[in-house]
């Protein structure tokens, strides 16, 4: 892969994600993209992002390259001390402003494999709060591939490491060797879909939620792309609405639509109440 190939290759992800590859990660994607190479028979990577851009399969194709081209690490109960706070701190807000409704969105925004979208399920069983209210959490990500593993609900030792036996036997089922699946009564909670954060249009398919979790997404964007983004979800936020990020994330510079709040246990941020504090 050539310099003006490499950059080609990245502009073109960029566009189509927001996701900003540095010139420092040359090799990796030249080792990454040369399957997809081999899978086209195509020789050369200035011909294979001609297919990209020209080919009548170049939208799938570009999915598939965005697939090797990302990392999707992540396990149940990550992060426990924001869950904790989030727990303790904002459930009981949430419990209280959407009384009048009974009704609780949460949005897991790049939620890979599904494991943090079942946690805030489990979570929301766990507090007793919300038993018979409507209540979803929408899992969304750029992947097919993660959300095919998230829709069928089935986890190996990896993905439990951080799982308390108790969560495990009362949230799990097993279902053979070093192997369980998600129960039924949380997966009725959950949903997916295939979203790209950088699609504004898009974006108007995710209904309006309560608190998104967007957690180690921000890291692959710019600050141009993570602007964007921040705009989409501020846009599908309700007023009042909480964002919870990676603790290694921060809105720096960014955070104009959003007021940081200072929890016991965390630091979120909040999109701003309507004038006379209209919830929605």
């Amino acid at each position: 892969m050539t310099l003006e190939e490499f950059r080609l290759l990245r502009d073109h992800v960029y566009a189509h994600c927001g996701i900003l590859i540095h010139e420092n990660m040359k090799f990796v994607m030249e080792r990454r993209l040369w399957p997809r190479l081999e899978a086209l028979g195509i020789q050369d990577f200035g011909s294979y992002h001609r297919y990209l851009r020209y080919d009548a399969q170049r939208h799938a194709e570009l999915e598939a390259a965005v697939e090797s081209l990302t990392t999707h690490e992540t396990y149940f109960f990550r992060e426990p001390a924001q869950l904790k706070a989030f727990c303790e701190e904002l459930l009981p807000i949430l419990e209280k402003r959407n009384a009048h409704t009974r009704r609780l969105r949460l949005w897991s925004a790049g939620c890979s494999s599904g494991e943090e979208a079942y946690t805030l399920a489990m979570l929301l069983k766990d507090s007793g709060r919300f038993n018979d209210w409507d209540v979803e959490v929408i899992g969304t990500d750029l992947s097919r591939r993660v959300l095919a593993v998230a829709r069928r609900a089935e986890y190996g030792p990896s993905a439990l490491r951080a799982t308390a036996p108790d969560l495990l036997e009362r949230y799990f089922i097993p279902v053979g060797v070093n192997r369980v699946r998600v129960r039924d009564d949380v997966k009725a909670w959950v949903s997916f879909g295939h979203h790209n954060l950088a699609d504004v249009a898009g974006s108007q398919l995710v209904p309006r939620t309560d608190v998104v979790f967007c957690r180690n997404v921000m890291i692959y964007f710019d600050q141009a792309a993570r602007r964007r983004v921040l705009g989409v979800i501020r846009d599908r936020l309700c007023p009042g609405g909480y964002l919870l990020l990676g603790h290694a994330e921060n809105l720096l510079s960014l955070g104009a639509d959003f007021e940081l709040v200072h929890l016991k246990g965390d630091l979120v941020y909040r999109r701003p109440e309507l004038p006379g504090g209209e919830g929605r």
